[in-house]
C-alpha cells in the first residue's frame, strides 16, 4: 500500500459548474472516475486524502480510527484562518465520543421519528400558511424566499424555542457561517455574535422554562451556557439552511423533469421519491472532513496517522455499483422510483445527521403540498438563468422566481 498521489490534487472546495447545477463539481466526478482516493489542497496550503467511492466514504464516517475531533492539529480544515480561533467553540458534530454523545444524547429525543410523527400536523400548517401567504394575491414569487426558507426556519424555531421573528438574524449568520467567500475574521465574528444571542436566549429560558429543546437544555445543570450555545448554533443553522436549500433545488430540478413530478402524489411512492431526491442532489457538495489516528488501509491505499480525508457524500451517492443497475436510469440522471434507501446525504455512522427524521417530514409535506395545489408551477426564467449559491459548504440556490 501505498500514500503517494497518482493523479493531479484537487483544489478544495472544488468549484461547481454552470452546465449541470444539479450535480457536484466537475472536479469531484472527476476524481472518482480516476480513483476512490485521491489528493485534495486545502484553503490554508495544507494537502489531504479525498474519498469519493460510496464504500471507503461508509468506511471513513463509521470507523472510529477516523477522528471527527476538530481541535485535532491535523484536522482538514476547508476554510483558511487562525486554526485556534476557528477550532475553539466546536458542537458535538465536531467531537468524538465520549464527548460527542454526552451532548448528542441530551437532544436525541426531540428528533425521533415518533417525536416527529406528531408534529406533521404542525408543520402541514406552516406549510399550508406559507402558501396562502406567497399565493395571496400575486401570481408570481420568489419560492426560495416566499417558501423554501420561511418553512424549515418556522418549524426549527418551534422546535428549539428561538424567536421566529429573529430569523434575517440568524438566516444572515448562517450565511456568514457557511459560505467559504467568507473571511476568517467575519466568520469568527458571526459565530461570537451568534453564541452570545443564544446564550442570552439560555439565560432566559432558564429562568423560564418551556417545552422547546433550548429550555431543556438551559435548566440543565451539567451543560455550561457555552455548550447550550453551541448546540443552539448546529440545530438552528443546520436545521433550516439544509431543509431550506433542499425544498428549492427540489422543486428546480423536477420542474426541468415535469414527467416526474406526479410520483410526489402517490402516498406510497412520495417517501422513496424524497429519498432519490436527497441522493440525487446530495447538497453537502464540500464533504465531510475527518482525519486518521492510526494507518488505515482505505481504497487500495494506506492513510496514514495525522492524515486529513474529506468523504465526498456527493460522489459516493453517484456511486454505479450501489445506485446503478441495468433497470434503473445511470446515477447522475434523476429516477423517483430508485431504490435511492442506502444513500448517504445525511451522514453515516454515530455522527450521521440527527434531525433527518424532521427533514424528511418537511421535505415530503413541503413538495407533495406544493405541486398538489401550485399544479401549474413553472419558472419565469430559462434555467441557466437561475442563481446557486456556489460559494456555501450547503449547497443550494440564491433565488427561484416562479409563476404559477
Amino acid at each position: 500500500m501505498t500514500s503517494t498521489p497518482t493523479v493531479p490534487a484537487v483544489p478544495l472546495p472544488a468549484r461547481h459548474s454552470a452546465g449541470c447545477p444539479f450535480g457536484p463539481p466537475p472536479a469531484y466526478t472527476e476524481a472518482a472516475a480516476s480513483a476512490p482516493l485521491t489528493r485534495g489542497d486545502l484553503p490554508g496550503g495544507d494537502s489531504c486524502w479525498l474519498a469519493t467511492g460510496y464504500a471507503e466514504v461508509r468506511t471513513i464516517l463509521s470507523d472510529r480510527r477516523f477522528s471527527a475531533d476538530i481541535r485535532h492539529p491535523s484536522f482538514p480544515l476547508l476554510v483558511a484562518g487562525d486554526r485556534e480561533q476557528i477550532t475553539a467553540t466546536p458542537s458535538f458534530l465536531n467531537l468524538d465520543d465520549p464527548e460527542h454523545a454526552r451532548l448528542r444524547r441530551m437532544v436525541t429525543g426531540d428528533f425521533l421519528v415518533k417525536r416527529v410523527q406528531a408534529m406533521r400536523p404542525d408543520i402541514q400548517r406552516i406549510v399550508d400558511e406559507a402558501l396562502d401567504t406567497m399565493t395571496d394575491g400575486r401570481t408570481e414569487a420568489d419560492l426560495v424566499a416566499d417558501f423554501a426558507l420561511p418553512v424549515p426556519s418556522l418549524v426549527i424555531c418551534l422546535l428549539l424555542g428561538v424567536p421566529y421573528e429573529d430569523h434575517e438574524f440568524f438566516q444572515g449568520v448562517g450565511r456568514t457561517l457557511l459560505s467559504n467567500a467568507s473571511t476568517s475574521e467575519q466568520r469568527l465574528a458571526a459565530r461570537d455574535e451568534m453564541l452570545e444571542y443564544l446564550e442570552g436566549l439560555a439565560t432566559r429560558k432558564r429562568a423560564e422554562p418551556r417545552d422547546d429543546i433550548i429550555s431543556r437544555l438551559a435548566v440543565r445543570d451539567d451543560l455550561t451556557p457555552r455548550e447550550v450555545a453551541s448546540t443552539g448554533i448546529l440545530l438552528l443553522i443546520a436545521g433550516h439552511e439544509t431543509t431550506a436549500n433542499m425544498i428549492s433545488l427540489s422543486t428546480a430540478l423536477l420542474l426541468d423533469r415535469p414527467e416526474q413530478i406526479a410520483r410526489l402524489a402517490d402516498p406510497a411512492a412520495l417517501p422513496g421519491a424524497v429519498e432519490e431526491l436527497l441522493r440525487h442532489l446530495t447538497i453537502v457538495h464540500t464533504g465531510v472532513a475527518r482525519v486518521a489516528l492510526e494507518d488505515v488501509e482505505l481504497g487500495g491505499t494506506t492513510v496514514r496517522a495525522g492524515e486529513g480525508v474529506i468523504a465526498m457524500l456527493s460522489t459516493a451517492n453517484r456511486d454505479e455499483e450501489v445506485f446503478g443497475g441495468a433497470d434503473r436510469l445511470p446515477v447522475d440522471e434523476l429516477d423517483l422510483d430508485r431504490d435511492a434507501r442506502r444513500h448517504l446525504a445525511f451522514g453515516f455512522g454515530v455522527h450521521q445527521c440527527l434531525g433527518q427524521p424532521l427533514a424528511r417530514a418537511e421535505l415530503q409535506i413541503a413538495l407533495a403540498t406544493l405541486f398538489r395545489r401550485l399544479p401549474g408551477l413553472r419558472l419565469t426564467v430559462p434555467r441557466d438563468e437561475l442563481a446557486f449559491r456556489t460559494e456555501s459548504f450547503i449547497y443550494g440556490m440564491r433565488s427561484l422566481p416562479v409563476t404559477w
